[in-house]
């Protein structure tokens, strides 16, 4: 149990050492490192400005301006009265107003691209179509199953569904039984909370990109497994830096995005993935393939499972591609027995997948309702990556042209914490570097999803908010007196 001087973060001190960016900077770097290795818990008070700014000899206007950039990044609250408190990690960053928005008027709706989801297609005649898909599904849902809880196991139906889903990133699921290494998950968030559980324990280790997708890190934090970050280039995970990776820390697993990777939309080449692959069968390390992204470009190289596939998790969910709110997650297991495993793992935290959405989801596939949506996505994204081409900097821009995210680096007079809160004065949220890293520097850049504005005229306008943004000095944008 902490002490009550440690819960106050009275024993709090920054390590500054070996950091060559300006002291403020620096702090909130401190902060950030503290919060990932567990030194600062969620909810830790920290020390007072001034006391801090007298222990490390600096005036009081350098601790506050890295307070104030630590707010800004999303990594502390300050509650008047009480001190400034370590946030909590599922809490999202909080929409600012405008500064000239007067009191009796509702604020300006905000563009939320804490969450990256897909556009929504302009496609009356398909929506049309999905309302009419949901209502015949409906119809051909057996009541009895509703109001008993879920078998053990996964229906063959909705198997079968999945290994068609995945067959044309999984040409082997074609075989007979290949069905049988399909689970089907009630989302992607438990489908990985089911694997890390089923593959590592608390204190064991797993290998990451050094900047990943949040909820992994969640979902490890949670069961106590640490996560051990590998250096990446334009490319994707460096394979010299996993194989020395794999050497120190003998993990239990990795876990990758090969494909437009979350959040640097980087895509690993046929030849590094082949050279991944190697690396997992020489160390003998179970791959679990988050291929969430892996539908969107039509020319996206071979999955990991097809490599290395008597290793490899293939994780492959609908909400990126069909539809977020159905939240069916198809895993292919390397083989039958793993899949039965990766069951029992599921069925131990959450029961079961229910059985409305995985029988929307297996009549969508089987009808071409998903087919038809993931290529109305893919058409919106498209076209929003047009215009973000024609709006933002491209030396500052990492996209696919058929994704619908893209990262966002920032001109040298910019900090991703001032460049953050900039846009917050303009209703627009954005994720900063800092909530995908495990390890390494945060860079100064931020994730734009362009999925966040509701149709094409609102990603305009915000497109043209963030080109006006990058265009200023950020003094004259600092909108706070």
């Amino acid at each position: 149990m902490q002490s009550t001087e440690q819960s106050t973060g009275a024993v709090w001190h920054p390590d500054l050492a070996n950091r060559d960016r300006p002291v403020y900077l620096a702090i909130a770097d401190a902060i950030a490192d503290d919060i990932r290795s567990g030194r600062l818990a969620a909810g830790q008070r920290l020390p007072p400005q001034r006391a801090l700014a007298d222990r490390l000899g600096l005036d009081l206007t350098t601790v506050s301006r890295a307070y104030s950039e630590a707010r800004q990044r999303g990594l502390l609250d300050a509650r008047v009265g009480q001190g400034t408190f370590v946030r909590p990690p599922s809490a999202g960053p909080a929409p600012v107003p405008r500064p000239d928005t007067p009191r009796d008027t509702a604020p300006a709706a905000v563009i939320d691209m804490t969450m990256n989801q897909p556009p929504l297609p302009e496609a009356p005649d398909l929506l049309d179509r999905v309302r009419g898909g949901l209502a015949d599904a409906a119809q051909r849902i057996d009541l009895r199953a509703l109001l008993r809880y879920p078998e053990t196991g996964t229906a063959a139906e909705d198997r079968e569904a999945g290994a068609r889903w995945l067959l044309p990133r999984l040409p082997d699921l074609a075989a007979d039984g290949g069905a049988g290494r399909v689970v089907v998950c009630p989302g992607t968030q438990a489908a990985l909370l089911a694997l890390l559980t089923m593959l590592a324990r608390p204190g064991d280790t797993v290998c990451t990109e050094a900047l990943t997708y949040p909820g992994f890190r969640a979902i490890a934090r949670q069961l106590g497994v640490r996560v051990a970050g590998v250096a990446m280039d334009g490319q994707g995970i460096d394979p010299d830096a996993l194989r020395a990776a794999f050497a120190a820390h003998a993990p239990k697993a990795l876990y990758c995005t090969p494909t437009l990777h979350n959040p640097t939309t980087a895509t690993l080449p046929a030849d590094r993935r082949a050279a991944i692959a190697a690396i997992a069968r020489e160390y003998g390390v179970p791959i679990v393939e988050d291929d969430i992204y892996g539908v969107l470009p039509q020319d996206a190289p071979p999955p990991l499972a097809t490599l290395a596939p008597e290793l490899t998790f293939h994780v492959a969910g609908l909400a990126k591609c069909v539809a977020p709110g159905l939240r069916i997650t198809y895993v292919a297991a390397p083989d039958a027995r793993q899949a039965a495993r990766l069951e029992a793992s599921q069925r131990a935290a959450l029961l079961g997948t229910p059985a409305i959405p995985a029988a929307v989801a297996t009549r969508w596939i089987a009808d071409g309702t998903a087919g038809l949506l993931l290529a109305a996505i893919r058409a919106e994204a498209e076209a929003r990556q047009r215009l973000a081409a024609a709006l933002l900097p491209p030396a500052l821009t990492a996209a696919h042209p058929q994704g619908f995210h893209l990262w966002l680096g920032l001109p040298p007079a910019w900090t991703r914490g001032e460049f953050a809160a900039c846009l917050r004065t303009r209703s627009i949220v954005a994720a900063v570097s800092d909530a995908f890293l495990t390890d390494g520097p945060a860079p100064e850049a931020v994730r734009i999803c362009l999925g966040a504005p509701v149709t094409r005229t609102d990603c305009r306008r915000m497109l043209e908010t963030l080109a006006d943004a990058l265009d200023q000095i950020p003094a004259l944008a600092d909108t706070v007196i």
